[in-house]
């Protein structure tokens, strides 16, 4: 009869060593068990980065989640379209997708969450709300030909949902015009209402966003340089401000045509209200100096001050804190 012959030393801790290692390995795995964003009204932060390649921000995009479902989509910016699975959002239960404008980094991958709608059990509309155009950018309604036109669509093949044939469900438009500066209601829906108004962005047609869902009032500046006092109006009191950082606050002219300074994002907060500012479209250039950017924003703005992290959730509190 064979006996068993005892292991090595040497082998028993090598053993033992990748038993450890193993552990930590898996340990270290990405968990798929996701959860939904708590509370009945929540912002998802889908990306927290701007147009630069980062290995830890998506583009912009946010979700806001209403008695555990997401049900509106802000922005579509690339590497969001990953945090939307990472998320335990379904596609089925949007009831829109608002862009603020068509930057590559808040629009681009619209043709992706269309097309992977397709394959669940959604049926009804689903809403695409956006901006006007101008000479050098396309409105709304140019934008969604250029992509799933029937005879010049990039993506023709799914010219479906511009009509609602074939199978696809239709994706109506609400385009919002750019220039104005009155806030206006865009979009009622049984679970909120989206208000908008134009703001500044350089050249660029752009949109600032109001949602009103379950007695809060959740604030998408999108991309804008600050100076429209018809946002701030159009905010007021809000329970949270999801605002752009790009800049800091001794960028150049044409960088501050485009995005508000920390001085000026303070100034907007401070003025309007609001309850909680929620930093995010962070680049490199605001990020290495994001510790004297709040030290400066809080000179001014004495609210709740956050900078956004991807796949954060913002929980709106009930009342008044």
């Amino acid at each position: 009869m064979l006996q068993k012959r005892p292991l090595n030393p040497a082998l028993r801790r090598l053993s033992a060593a990748m038993l450890c290692l193993l552990g930590v390995l898996i340990a270290a795995l990405p968990s798929t068990g996701a959860a939904v964003c708590p509370g009945p009204v929540s912002v998802q932060v889908l990306g927290s980065g701007g147009p630069i390649a980062n290995s830890s921000r998506a583009s912009a995009g946010y979700l806001v989640w209403v008695d555990g479902s997401a049900r509106l989509l802000v922005d579509a910016g690339g590497g969001t379209f990953a945090r939307f699975g990472e998320s335990a959002a379904d596609i089925a239960d949007l009831d829109a997708i608002a862009l603020t404008h068509l930057h590559v980094d808040h629009a681009v991958e619209l043709p992706a969450y269309l097309k992977s709608a397709w394959f669940g059990p959604r049926e009804r509309p689903l809403p695409i709300v956006g901006p006007s155009g101008n000479r050098a950018f396309p409105d709304l309604t140019a934008f969604m030909q250029r992509l799933f036109g029937q005879d010049s669509g990039a993506f023709q093949y799914l010219s479906g949902y511009l009509s609602g044939s074939g199978g696809f469900f239709k994706t109506p438009l609400y385009e919002s015009d750019a220039d104005s500066r009155e806030p206006h209601e865009i979009l009622k829906t049984p679970h909120f209402t989206l208000f908008a108004t134009g703001v500044t962005h350089g050249p660029v047609p752009a949109l600032g966003y109001l949602v009103e869902t379950g007695g809060r009032r959740i604030a998408f500046s999108g991309d804008q340089n600050g100076n429209n006092p018809a946002f701030g109006k159009m905010i007021a009191g809000a329970d949270l401000l999801v605002m752009d950082h790009a800049v800091p606050e001794n960028t150049d002219d044409t960088a501050a045509s485009l995005h508000a300074r920390p001085s000026e994002i303070a100034q907007l907060a401070d003025d309007a209200g609001v309850r909680h500012l929620l930093l995010s479209h962070l680049m490199p250039r605001s990020e290495r100096v994001l510790q004297d950017s709040l030290a400066l924003i809080s000179k001014r703005y004495h609210g709740k001050l956050t900078v956004a992290e991807d796949l954060m959730c913002v929980q709106l509190p009930h009342g008044k804190e």
